[in-house]
């Protein structure tokens, strides 16, 4: 349990922002299953953009979410970072995020995301603009830094806080990184220890073993789990009993599964209409399935489905066959 702003977040595994996964039935699955926080897809800053049907539908839908409801926003601009947080506030956002983690090349590019990690005074900068324009708790994503030679991650935490952040996301790779090689932890836990806020541990937590393993070098407030989550809204409830307790909850059975992707599907449809919700789900659907062996030819057959009706027989009829599933050993 820690707290951001007046906020209480009871559980330490929280849903990391993450582009095209993180819309708002995804959100509200994981809620559902323990997650202590899920922010939102990156939003751009430029709010001229916002009539766009992507920002739109990443900004609706927040009336429905479990609360405290956590927006992000990107971009490179003080002034324009101040005004995105505004807006977002007056449709129902209750914690401004700013993403300073992101290593696309698109956003980098744009001297935005881990790129300003680079530039330190326009970090200050930009974190006193968000914070002086909203009354809400403002929070931060960053990465260790800008290279292995440039890990500046601690100097920024310690700014971000003196500046009022009110509490840190540190993916365990710097910007160079990418998404390659492993995260490490050891810059996080230099993090944790140079600050009073709250850290969030990101980067390769995938199972609640890892999560406990995580916690206890880097003495972070949670973990943020990214793309362990893919398929897997369960790993919060997985983490929270073993952290809590000791234990292991028991693995989601087929019946769970099914269920549950049956939900989803049903959401996607709602949330962005049949014709894009139907090809949304598809990598849904290949991310739950992953746990079963043998799935290459369903698969196949189901990327060619174009109506949620087809999708939920076709599933059904999957999960029906007589022979039981057998999962993959990992």
């Amino acid at each position: 349990m820690f707290q951001i702003g007046s906020y209480t977040i009871e559980s330490r595994s929280l849903l990391a922002p993450m582009a095209g996964v993180t819309d708002a039935p995804f959100r509200r699955l994981c809620r559902q299953y323990g997650a202590g926080l899920a922010t939102s897809e990156m939003i751009t800053s430029d709010t001229r953009l916002w009539d766009s049907k992507k920002t739109r539908s990443r900004l609706a839908g927040q009336s429905q979410e479990v609360l405290p409801v956590s927006v992000q926003i990107a971009g490179s601009d003080p002034r324009m970072m101040a005004e995105a947080a505004q807006q977002a506030v007056t449709t129902g956002a209750q914690i401004i995020d700013i993403n300073m983690g992101c290593p696309a090349k698109k956003v980098c590019r744009k001297l935005a995301g881990s790129a300003l990690l680079k530039d330190e005074k326009l970090v200050a900068h930009i974190l006193e603009s968000v914070i002086t324009a909203v009354t809400v708790p403002v929070t931060l994503k960053i990465r260790t830094g800008w290279d292995s030679d440039n890990r500046n991650g601690p100097a920024i935490a310690q700014m971000a806080e003196n500046i009022g952040i009110a509490a840190l996301a540190v993916h365990g790779r710097t910007r160079a990184c990418r998404f390659n090689g492993e995260a490490e932890y050891d810059t996080i836990a230099k993090i944790a220890q140079s600050v009073e806020i709250p850290v969030f541990a990101n980067g390769d937590i995938n199972c609640p073993e890892k999560a406990r393993k995580v916690l206890d070098h880097t003495g972070a407030a949670a973990v943020m789990i990214g793309r362990g989550a893919f398929g897997n809204p369960w790993i919060f409830q997985q983490i929270q009993q073993y952290l809590n307790q000791g234990t292991h909850c028991a693995p989601p059975d087929m019946k769970t599964v099914y269920k549950t992707l049956v939900w989803h599907l049903k959401e996607l449809t709602s949330f962005y209409g049949e014709l894009k919700g139907v090809r949304i789900a598809r990598k849904h659907v290949r991310w739950y399935l992953q746990r079963y062996q043998n799935t290459q030819h369903f698969l196949q057959i189901f990327n060619q489905l174009d109506t949620l009706s087809s999708q939920l027989e076709a599933l059904q009829n999957y999960f029906q066959r007589p022979a039981t599933h057998e999962e993959n050993a990992a």
